[in-house]
Protein backbone atom coordinates (compact mmCIF):
# COMPACT_ATOMS: atom_id res chain seq x y z
CA UNK A 1 0.00 0.00 0.00
CA UNK A 2 2.64 2.51 1.06
CA UNK A 3 5.01 1.66 -1.78
CA UNK A 4 2.18 2.02 -4.29
CA UNK A 5 1.31 5.43 -2.87
CA UNK A 6 4.96 6.48 -3.10
CA UNK A 7 4.94 5.40 -6.74
CA UNK A 8 1.84 7.47 -7.40
CA UNK A 9 3.34 10.70 -6.02
CA UNK A 10 6.86 10.22 -7.40
CA UNK A 11 6.44 12.82 -10.13
CA UNK A 12 8.05 16.18 -10.88
CA UNK A 13 11.22 15.22 -9.04
CA UNK A 14 9.56 13.11 -6.34
CA UNK A 15 7.02 13.46 -3.52
CA UNK A 16 6.78 16.85 -1.85
CA UNK A 17 7.64 17.33 1.81
CA UNK A 18 3.95 17.75 2.62
CA UNK A 19 2.99 14.57 0.78
CA UNK A 20 5.65 12.60 2.66
CA UNK A 21 4.60 14.10 5.98
CA UNK A 22 0.97 13.13 5.43
CA UNK A 23 1.80 9.63 4.22
CA UNK A 24 4.13 9.09 7.18
CA UNK A 25 1.35 10.12 9.59
CA UNK A 26 -1.21 7.81 7.96
CA UNK A 27 1.29 4.96 7.86
CA UNK A 28 2.13 5.36 11.55
CA UNK A 29 -1.30 6.12 13.01
CA UNK A 30 -3.82 4.42 10.71
CA UNK A 31 -1.81 1.37 9.71
CA UNK A 32 0.33 1.20 12.89
CA UNK A 33 3.55 0.77 10.89
CA UNK A 34 5.89 3.10 12.74
CA UNK A 35 8.75 0.97 11.40
CA UNK A 36 8.12 2.22 7.85
CA UNK A 37 9.61 5.49 6.62
CA UNK A 38 7.92 6.31 3.30
CA UNK A 39 10.82 8.55 2.27
CA UNK A 40 13.11 5.51 2.25
CA UNK A 41 10.84 3.20 0.24
CA UNK A 42 10.93 2.79 -3.52
CA UNK A 43 7.62 3.09 -5.31
CA UNK A 44 5.62 0.56 -7.26
CA UNK A 45 4.18 1.06 -10.73
CA UNK A 46 0.41 1.09 -11.29
CA UNK A 47 0.38 -2.52 -12.49
CA UNK A 48 2.64 -3.72 -9.65
CA UNK A 49 0.30 -2.04 -7.18
CA UNK A 50 -2.77 -3.60 -8.79
CA UNK A 51 -1.11 -7.05 -8.66
CA UNK A 52 -0.56 -6.69 -4.92
CA UNK A 53 -3.87 -5.05 -3.98
CA UNK A 54 -6.50 -7.53 -5.08
CA UNK A 55 -9.24 -6.85 -2.53
CA UNK A 56 -11.78 -4.15 -3.42
CA UNK A 57 -11.61 -2.71 0.12
CA UNK A 58 -7.83 -2.33 -0.19
CA UNK A 59 -8.18 -0.64 -3.57
CA UNK A 60 -10.81 1.76 -2.19
CA UNK A 61 -8.55 2.62 0.71
CA UNK A 62 -5.59 3.16 -1.62
CA UNK A 63 -7.55 5.46 -3.89
CA UNK A 64 -8.98 7.55 -1.06
CA UNK A 65 -5.59 8.05 0.62
CA UNK A 66 -4.16 8.89 -2.80
CA UNK A 67 -6.75 11.67 -3.20
CA UNK A 68 -5.45 13.25 0.00
CA UNK A 69 -1.86 12.99 -1.22
CA UNK A 70 -2.80 14.37 -4.63
CA UNK A 71 -4.34 17.56 -3.26
CA UNK A 72 -1.33 18.07 -0.97
CA UNK A 73 0.84 18.90 -4.01
CA UNK A 74 0.80 22.66 -4.39
CA UNK A 75 0.44 23.62 -7.11
CA UNK A 76 -1.30 20.54 -8.42
CA UNK A 77 0.43 19.54 -11.66
CA UNK A 78 -0.62 17.78 -14.84
CA UNK A 79 1.93 15.02 -14.20
CA UNK A 80 0.47 14.36 -10.74
CA UNK A 81 -3.07 14.17 -12.14
CA UNK A 82 -1.87 11.86 -14.93
CA UNK A 83 -0.18 9.59 -12.38
CA UNK A 84 -3.31 9.34 -10.23
CA UNK A 85 -5.39 8.45 -13.28
CA UNK A 86 -2.88 5.76 -14.29
CA UNK A 87 -3.20 4.13 -10.87
CA UNK A 88 -7.01 4.47 -10.92
CA UNK A 89 -7.13 2.73 -14.30
CA UNK A 90 -4.84 -0.10 -13.16
CA UNK A 91 -6.86 -0.64 -9.99
CA UNK A 92 -10.13 -0.37 -11.95
CA UNK A 93 -11.29 2.53 -9.84
CA UNK A 94 -13.27 5.61 -10.75
CA UNK A 95 -14.54 8.61 -8.84
CA UNK A 96 -15.66 12.22 -9.13
CA UNK A 97 -12.24 13.40 -7.96
CA UNK A 98 -10.65 12.36 -11.26
CA UNK A 99 -12.67 14.87 -13.29
CA UNK A 100 -12.47 17.59 -10.64
CA UNK A 101 -8.69 17.63 -10.44
CA UNK A 102 -8.14 17.17 -14.16
CA UNK A 103 -10.39 20.16 -14.80
CA UNK A 104 -8.58 22.11 -12.09
CA UNK A 105 -5.22 21.82 -13.84
CA UNK A 106 -6.49 21.98 -17.43
CA UNK A 107 -9.37 24.46 -17.24
CA UNK A 108 -8.97 26.28 -13.93
CA UNK A 109 -10.70 26.59 -10.59
CA UNK A 110 -14.07 27.80 -11.92
CA UNK A 111 -14.51 24.61 -13.95
CA UNK A 112 -13.42 22.45 -11.01
CA UNK A 113 -15.81 24.34 -8.74
CA UNK A 114 -18.68 23.55 -11.11
CA UNK A 115 -17.70 19.86 -10.97
CA UNK A 116 -17.77 20.14 -7.19
CA UNK A 117 -21.22 21.78 -7.24
CA UNK A 118 -22.70 18.89 -9.22
CA UNK A 119 -20.99 16.39 -6.89
CA UNK A 120 -22.32 18.17 -3.80
CA UNK A 121 -25.92 18.37 -5.06
CA UNK A 122 -25.82 14.67 -5.96
CA UNK A 123 -24.92 13.47 -2.47
CA UNK A 124 -26.08 16.25 -0.14
CA UNK A 125 -29.30 14.49 0.84
CA UNK A 126 -27.35 11.34 1.75
CA UNK A 127 -25.24 13.38 4.15
CA UNK A 128 -28.15 15.26 5.75
CA UNK A 129 -29.74 14.64 9.15
CA UNK A 130 -31.84 11.47 8.64
CA UNK A 131 -34.99 12.73 10.37
CA UNK A 132 -34.91 15.86 8.19
CA UNK A 133 -34.67 14.07 4.86
CA UNK A 134 -38.48 13.77 4.68
CA UNK A 135 -38.76 17.54 5.20
CA UNK A 136 -39.05 19.74 2.08
CA UNK A 137 -35.52 19.73 0.72
CA UNK A 138 -34.22 23.12 -0.34
CA UNK A 139 -31.29 21.41 -2.05
CA UNK A 140 -33.60 19.20 -4.10
CA UNK A 141 -35.80 22.16 -5.06
CA UNK A 142 -32.74 24.09 -6.14
CA UNK A 143 -31.36 21.23 -8.21
CA UNK A 144 -34.77 20.65 -9.83
CA UNK A 145 -35.14 24.31 -10.71
CA UNK A 146 -31.70 24.35 -12.32
CA UNK A 147 -32.56 21.31 -14.42
CA UNK A 148 -36.14 22.26 -15.46
CA UNK A 149 -36.38 24.79 -18.30
CA UNK A 150 -39.04 27.48 -18.35
CA UNK A 151 -41.45 26.69 -21.19
CA UNK A 152 -41.50 30.37 -22.19
CA UNK A 153 -37.75 30.81 -22.55
CA UNK A 154 -34.69 28.98 -23.71
CA UNK A 155 -32.96 29.72 -20.39
CA UNK A 156 -33.27 27.40 -17.35
CA UNK A 157 -35.60 28.65 -14.63
CA UNK A 158 -33.68 30.50 -11.90
CA UNK A 159 -33.22 28.60 -8.68
CA UNK A 160 -35.38 29.89 -5.81
CA UNK A 161 -33.55 31.57 -2.97
CA UNK A 162 -33.37 29.23 0.05
CA UNK A 163 -35.53 30.46 2.91
CA UNK A 164 -34.96 30.30 6.69
CA UNK A 165 -36.51 27.33 8.51
CA UNK A 166 -38.02 28.62 11.77
CA UNK A 167 -39.44 25.19 12.67
CA UNK A 168 -35.97 23.69 12.55
CA UNK A 169 -34.57 26.53 14.66
CA UNK A 170 -37.30 25.93 17.23
CA UNK A 171 -36.47 22.22 17.43
CA UNK A 172 -32.81 22.99 17.98
CA UNK A 173 -33.43 25.75 20.52
CA UNK A 174 -35.52 23.26 22.52
CA UNK A 175 -32.25 21.48 23.35
CA UNK A 176 -31.75 24.23 25.94
CA UNK A 177 -34.35 22.45 28.11
CA UNK A 178 -32.34 19.22 28.14
CA UNK A 179 -29.95 18.25 30.99
CA UNK A 180 -26.67 20.24 31.10
CA UNK A 181 -24.46 17.25 30.20
CA UNK A 182 -26.64 16.09 27.29
CA UNK A 183 -25.64 15.86 23.66
CA UNK A 184 -28.28 18.47 22.78
CA UNK A 185 -26.85 21.03 25.19
CA UNK A 186 -23.32 20.29 23.93
CA UNK A 187 -24.58 20.92 20.38
CA UNK A 188 -25.89 24.36 21.38
CA UNK A 189 -22.64 25.11 23.20
CA UNK A 190 -20.74 24.24 20.02
CA UNK A 191 -22.71 26.89 18.12
CA UNK A 192 -22.35 29.53 20.85
CA UNK A 193 -18.64 28.83 21.26
CA UNK A 194 -17.97 29.40 17.57
CA UNK A 195 -20.61 32.11 17.12
CA UNK A 196 -22.33 30.21 14.31
CA UNK A 197 -26.02 30.80 13.44
CA UNK A 198 -28.15 27.75 14.13
CA UNK A 199 -29.15 25.76 11.03
CA UNK A 200 -32.36 27.28 9.75
CA UNK A 201 -31.72 30.83 11.00
CA UNK A 202 -30.53 31.64 7.49
CA UNK A 203 -31.79 30.23 4.23
CA UNK A 204 -29.33 27.61 2.98
CA UNK A 205 -29.47 24.36 1.05
CA UNK A 206 -26.92 23.08 3.58
CA UNK A 207 -29.03 23.44 6.75
CA UNK A 208 -30.03 19.78 7.06
CA UNK A 209 -26.46 18.75 6.32
CA UNK A 210 -25.13 21.11 9.01
CA UNK A 211 -27.20 19.40 11.71
CA UNK A 212 -25.71 15.97 10.99
CA UNK A 213 -22.21 17.31 10.34
CA UNK A 214 -22.01 19.39 13.51
CA UNK A 215 -23.52 16.64 15.66
CA UNK A 216 -20.65 14.50 14.36
CA UNK A 217 -18.21 17.24 15.37
CA UNK A 218 -19.63 17.26 18.90
CA UNK A 219 -19.66 13.49 19.42
CA UNK A 220 -16.15 13.08 18.00
CA UNK A 221 -14.98 16.05 20.06
CA UNK A 222 -13.32 17.71 17.07
CA UNK A 223 -13.52 21.49 16.67
CA UNK A 224 -14.24 23.20 13.31
CA UNK A 225 -10.74 24.53 12.70
CA UNK A 226 -9.37 24.12 9.17
CA UNK A 227 -7.21 21.10 10.11
CA UNK A 228 -10.04 19.88 12.35
CA UNK A 229 -12.50 19.81 9.45
CA UNK A 230 -10.18 17.65 7.38
CA UNK A 231 -9.44 15.46 10.41
CA UNK A 232 -13.16 14.95 11.08
CA UNK A 233 -13.72 13.71 7.54
CA UNK A 234 -10.77 11.33 7.96
CA UNK A 235 -12.26 10.13 11.26
CA UNK A 236 -15.61 9.43 9.53
CA UNK A 237 -13.97 7.63 6.62
CA UNK A 238 -11.93 5.40 8.94
CA UNK A 239 -15.00 4.78 11.11
CA UNK A 240 -16.95 3.45 8.13
CA UNK A 241 -15.46 3.36 4.63
CA UNK A 242 -18.70 3.69 2.70
CA UNK A 243 -19.67 5.92 -0.21
CA UNK A 244 -21.18 8.60 2.05
CA UNK A 245 -18.08 8.97 4.21
CA UNK A 246 -15.68 8.78 1.28
CA UNK A 247 -17.71 11.62 -0.29
CA UNK A 248 -17.32 13.56 2.97
CA UNK A 249 -13.55 13.07 2.84
CA UNK A 250 -13.36 14.23 -0.77
CA UNK A 251 -15.55 17.27 -0.06
CA UNK A 252 -13.41 18.27 2.91
CA UNK A 253 -10.20 17.97 0.90
CA UNK A 254 -11.69 20.05 -1.91
CA UNK A 255 -12.85 22.83 0.40
CA UNK A 256 -10.04 22.93 2.97
CA UNK A 257 -6.97 21.73 1.08
CA UNK A 258 -7.51 22.27 -2.66
CA UNK A 259 -9.39 25.49 -1.90
CA UNK A 260 -12.23 25.43 -4.39
CA UNK A 261 -15.88 24.77 -3.72
CA UNK A 262 -19.37 26.03 -4.29
CA UNK A 263 -19.82 29.70 -3.49
CA UNK A 264 -22.36 30.36 -0.78
CA UNK A 265 -22.09 27.00 0.94
CA UNK A 266 -18.84 26.45 2.83
CA UNK A 267 -16.03 28.94 3.30
CA UNK A 268 -13.06 27.74 1.27
CA UNK A 269 -9.43 27.76 2.29
CA UNK A 270 -6.37 25.98 1.02
CA UNK A 271 -3.33 24.18 2.32
CA UNK A 272 -4.76 23.26 5.71
CA UNK A 273 -2.77 20.01 5.83
CA UNK A 274 0.37 22.13 5.64
CA UNK A 275 -0.47 23.83 8.95
CA UNK A 276 1.84 22.73 11.75
CA UNK A 277 0.59 19.46 13.25
CA UNK A 278 -2.28 19.05 10.76
CA UNK A 279 -0.92 15.93 9.04
CA UNK A 280 -0.35 14.27 12.41
CA UNK A 281 -3.85 15.29 13.51
CA UNK A 282 -5.39 13.65 10.44
CA UNK A 283 -3.50 10.40 11.04
CA UNK A 284 -4.46 10.38 14.72
CA UNK A 285 -8.13 11.01 13.96
CA UNK A 286 -8.17 8.27 11.34
CA UNK A 287 -6.83 5.96 14.03
CA UNK A 288 -9.55 7.07 16.48
CA UNK A 289 -12.16 6.44 13.81
CA UNK A 290 -11.10 2.81 13.38
CA UNK A 291 -11.82 2.13 17.07
CA UNK A 292 -15.48 3.15 16.87
CA UNK A 293 -17.93 0.29 17.19
CA UNK A 294 -20.39 1.79 14.69
CA UNK A 295 -20.95 4.87 12.56
CA UNK A 296 -22.67 7.73 14.41
CA UNK A 297 -22.47 10.34 11.64
CA UNK A 298 -25.92 9.61 10.17
CA UNK A 299 -27.93 8.24 13.09
CA UNK A 300 -31.00 10.11 14.38
CA UNK A 301 -29.24 12.80 16.44
CA UNK A 302 -32.52 14.30 17.66
CA UNK A 303 -33.27 10.95 19.32
CA UNK A 304 -29.84 10.93 20.98
CA UNK A 305 -29.94 14.61 22.02
CA UNK A 306 -31.40 14.03 25.56
CA UNK A 307 -28.71 11.47 26.46
CA UNK A 308 -25.50 12.38 28.30
CA UNK A 309 -22.73 13.11 25.80
CA UNK A 310 -20.38 10.74 27.62
CA UNK A 311 -22.96 7.95 27.28
CA UNK A 312 -23.38 8.61 23.55
CA UNK A 313 -19.62 8.49 23.05
CA UNK A 314 -19.30 5.27 25.03
CA UNK A 315 -22.12 3.63 23.07
CA UNK A 316 -20.23 4.20 19.79
CA UNK A 317 -16.78 3.43 21.19
CA UNK A 318 -15.43 6.96 20.70
CA UNK A 319 -12.05 7.18 22.39
CA UNK A 320 -10.55 10.34 23.84
CA UNK A 321 -8.16 12.25 21.54
CA UNK A 322 -4.43 11.97 22.13
CA UNK A 323 -4.21 15.66 23.06
CA UNK A 324 -7.58 17.19 24.05
CA UNK A 325 -5.93 20.59 24.64
CA UNK A 326 -4.35 21.05 21.21
CA UNK A 327 -6.91 23.62 20.07
CA UNK A 328 -8.57 21.18 17.66
CA UNK A 329 -10.67 19.33 20.24
CA UNK A 330 -13.33 19.92 22.88
CA UNK A 331 -13.47 16.91 25.19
Amino acid sequence: MVRGLIGAVSVDGGPTRQQLSLLKSITAHLWKRTDLDPSKLFGLSPQETADRLQELSDRRCFHEVLIALEVCRHPLTQTQVDAVESFAEALDFDGPDLKMFRDLVSEGSSSAAEDYRRFLVANLEQRSEPSLVAEPSVATATATAKATPDTNTTEPAPAPEPEPEPDLVQRLEAFQDLPPASLGRAFLSFYRRHQIPLPGERGSSMNHFYVAHDMTHVIAGIEPTGPGEVALSGFQWAMNDNSVNSAALLASLVVHEAGFGQAGTLATESGQLGVSGAATLLGEEMSRGTHCSSDFSLVDHFELAPLPLTEVRESFGVQAPDDPRDGHHCW
